[in-house]
This record gives C-alpha cells, structure tokens and sequence, in this order.
C-alpha cells in the first residue's frame, strides 16, 4: 500500500555570496517561496508572499510563514508523512525562524522523512537530491538552475522562474520518495558517474527513528559529518523573529 507522502520544500530570499552556501552566518534568510506537493495533489501548492496580489512580495512575512505551518500540521494530523531532502538540517530550521512557530517546527522536523538524512544515518555522508533522481531515474533540476541562483532571480522580480523551479523540486522529491519506499532502496549516482544504493529494509523512516540507526564507519575519511550537524538547532535557543 502507497503511503501519503507530502513534499515539502522552501527558497530563501537572500543571496548569500559564495559557492557553498554557506547561510547560516546571514540568517534571517527569509523565505521566498515554498512548494507542497502530496500524493493526493494534482499538482504543487505554492506559497509566496502577498498570495493574493498580483505580484509576490520580497518574502514572506511571519504570518504568511505561520499559515504555512499550520497547513503542515495539518497535513500530517491527517495522516500524510511529509518528505524533504535536507528538511531536517535546512528547510525547517528556517521556517521556525521565519514562523516563530519553533516547537511546531522541531516536532514536524521530527516526525517527518528527511531522505538525504535517512541515508546519511546509513552511509555516513549525504547525497545529493539530483544524484539520486538521475540514479532512480525520474526528472530532477532543471539544467543550469540551482536553489543558491533562486534568491538571485527572486531580487531580478524573476518571479515564475523560481516558482517554476521550487515546484520541480517537490515533484523530485514526492516522485523519489514513493519510488524509493516501494522499491525499498535509493539508487544515485556518485560524482565518479558510477552509480550506488542504499537499502531501505522498511521503506523511508522519520528523523526521530532514523537517529536510532547505527553509527556507520567513518574511519575512512578525513573530515566525517555529524549528526549534530542536522540536529543542533532542534535543541538550541531559537529566537524566532
């Protein structure tokens, strides 16, 4: 039986310099733009700010953040498991801050599947949401797009380019995610172009029983990641706008 997944997935407002998205020495981010796409839908949901005017605003305010909470809570008090790729370390970190919705926010983190975590826990390093797509053979980025051009275009009032491309990136993510928990393993392509898997005996697990997974061996490299690195601000003093 297909689970009702909910992608979930959020475009910052500000551009922050550089290659490696190195954001959190810039927050508050501000949010852009949002897409939620579930099994049920037609197509994504689109959130912006100033819904109902003619042209979206720079971001949204925190009300406008807030109602994008309680559509979530929602959804998954209705029996939908939302999906992200890096939600837990990135998309709902940001959106606690910009909702000041914080408890709601770190429980939603929780509860939900953030799929590069889950085989992060596995494998012990992340792979990439395009990676994994090309690997599973569904559509993924458009080419020459990325969501560190998005804020970019956002500020260019280049408005339809990026809702365009935040929708594509639900889509990836609900169309990876039920392939993936049907067929019980993730496959991707490594960035030597061969192409690797991870297994998932018992589908996609929430954060919250993915961190009870096994500490994979990391002795092998040079500079392993955390968990802590996804985790820390679901135990840190967030002081919400």
């Amino acid at each position: 039986m297909t689970r009702k997944f909910l992608a979930f997935d959020i475009e910052t407002a500000t551009d922050v310099p550089g290659d490696d998205f190195n954001w959190k020495p810039f927050r508050p981010l501000g949010i852009s733009c949002a897409a939620t796409f579930s099994t049920e839908d037609e197509s994504p949901k689109l959130w912006h700010g100033g819904q109902d005017a003619s042209t979206p605003t720079s971001k949204l305010q925190t009300h406008e953040a807030a109602k994008l909470v309680d559509y979530l809570v929602a959804m998954a008090g209705s029996g939908f498991t939302i999906v992200t790729w890096n939600g837990l370390a990135f998309d709902f970190d940001v959106l606690a801050e910009e909702s000041g919705r914080t408890a709601d926010c770190r429980q939603l983190a929780l509860d939900q599947v953030d799929m590069m975590f889950h085989v992060f826990c596995v494998k012990g390093f992340p792979v990439g949401l395009d990676s994994a797509a090309r690997g599973t053979g569904i559509a993924g980025k458009p080419i020459g797009m990325s969501g560190i051009k998005a804020p970019q275009l956002w500020l260019q009032g280049r408005y339809q380019e990026v809702l365009d491309y935040v929708a594509q990136d639900v889509r990836t993510t609900l169309n990876l995610a039920c392939a993936c928990d049907q067929q019980r393993s993730l496959r991707w392509i490594t960035r030597k172009g061969s192409p690797s898997a991870c297994p998932l005996p018992k589908g996609w697990l929430p954060v919250k029983d993915a961190l009870r997974l096994p500490e994979p061996d990391t002795s092998w490299m040079d500079r392993p990641m955390s968990r802590s690195n996804f985790t820390a601000w679901l135990q840190s003093d967030v002081t919400p706008r």
